[in-house]
């Protein structure tokens, strides 16, 4: 503890010095916590688990909601199919279906089924009784209303569709925080294409284990139709339809490996500048009994303290920016929301001390293996 002591104040010594390279690894790790949410953020909306029991029926060959179109009476159909709990109609608008940051996604749902559609749903201002009322009532998501700066009761409108905030909502499902659930009959006129058309229906069914059978069953039920089907689960008709936003965030993968270089260089360098700095120093505290050993502890404990503070500048302010601004990656009518995680913030801090750490070694190393008188003479 004393040896930690005595490098805290070495550090405070060279305030300049010691800031500026605190404020480079802060940079770096805000890149790196950038990059690290938004991977995260994208394993969470493909990845599947036991719970999944949700089945997405699209129209075959398509992919932007715009092109995908079935009948309604598809419905009952499906719901006759063994295994099948509940189908959900559902269209779909958007204002792009290529990938950008900025989507608006308009979620048509009969208002009755909305609630076991989304059953994590809570309305957090205005009322779900507003928009049973009123047929061109909306329940916005929080990071969609946050962006666009909506409150209950205000009017909204785009992709030309003019709607009543009837309610914010929040939710554990990242989808349901970035769109606007409205009437599915109100929808399906306002954005022109007809009664009784819909982009996609949403399928539970018992268990996990029957998704394959049931998605199946459903594909060969209208093989032949007019309007044939492709159902895949939920997640995954995410992964296959967002390939662009996928592969652009797998890019950033290089990014975050770009910041963790620039960081063990930059503490290495300051650390190694520090010893180079006091080798007289450093000998007169051997002679009043210092070892070795302690010199390169505490040269050690000045890199990780380096990386330490500078992470957590760094990785708090990335995780604080993701919070504040509710970024969202739109692509094909899907939404990922860029939110910061616990698991992401504590990574991010064990890197940065990490990466101290490895920086140190070298110059600690060159602290200790000068001799002694030749350290005294310099």
């Amino acid at each position: 503890m004393k040896l930690l002591v005595l490098a805290w104040k070495n550090l405070v010594r060279h305030r300049l010095r010691s800031l500026l390279t605190i404020f480079g690894v802060a940079a770096g790790m805000f890149l790196y916590t950038a990059v690290q949410t938004m991977q995260y953020s994208l394993s969470t909306a493909t990845k599947m688990n036991a719970d999944d029991t949700t089945l997405v029926v699209y129209r075959e060959n398509r992919f932007c909601p715009m092109t995908s179109r079935l009948p309604e009476h598809y419905a009952p159909t499906i719901k006759r199919i063994e295994g099948v709990r509940e189908v959900i109609p559902i269209q779909i608008t958007v204002n792009n279906c290529g990938a950008s940051l900025d989507v608006i996604t308009f979620r048509g749902v009969p208002p009755e089924t909305l609630k076991q559609y989304s059953p994590d749903m809570e309305v957090i201002s205005g009322s779900f009784e507003d928009f049973s009322k009123r047929s061109d009532a909306a329940l916005v998501g929080e990071h969609f209303a946050a962006r666009r700066g909506l409150k209950a009761g205000d009017n909204f409108e785009a992709v030309g569709i003019n709607v009543y905030v009837a309610g914010i909502i929040t939710s554990d499902q990242p989808q349901d925080q970035n769109v606007a659930y409205v009437h599915l009959p109100f929808l399906q006129q306002a954005s022109r294409v007809g009664l009784g058309v819909v982009t996609q229906f949403n399928v539970k069914v018992e268990s996990a284990e029957m998704l394959d059978a049931v998605a199946a069953k459903i594909d060969e039920t209208f093989a032949s139709d007019q309007q044939p089907t492709n159902t895949r689960p939920e997640k995954a008709f995410f992964a296959e339809t967002a390939k662009q936003m996928i592969e652009l965030i797998g890019f950033t993968r290089w990014l975050g490996i770009g910041a963790v270089v620039a960081v063990l260089g930059l503490v290495a360098n300051a650390v190694l500048l520090i010893v180079r700095g006091r080798v007289k120093e450093t000998a007169i505290l051997q002679t009043l009994g210092f070892t070795r050993k302690d010199i390169g502890f505490m040269v050690v404990n000045e890199g990780a303290l380096l990386g330490l503070v500078g992470g957590l500048l760094g990785v708090l302010g990335a995780a604080l920016f993701f919070k504040w601004k509710a970024f969202t990656l739109g692509n094909e009518g899907l939404t990922l929301a860029l939110s910061p995680s616990l698991n992401v913030v504590m990574s991010g801090l064990l890197v940065a001390l990490a990466l101290g750490l490895l920086a140190s070694l070298y110059p600690a190393w060159k602290a200790t293996s000068r001799p002694l008188v030749q350290s005294l003479n310099s």
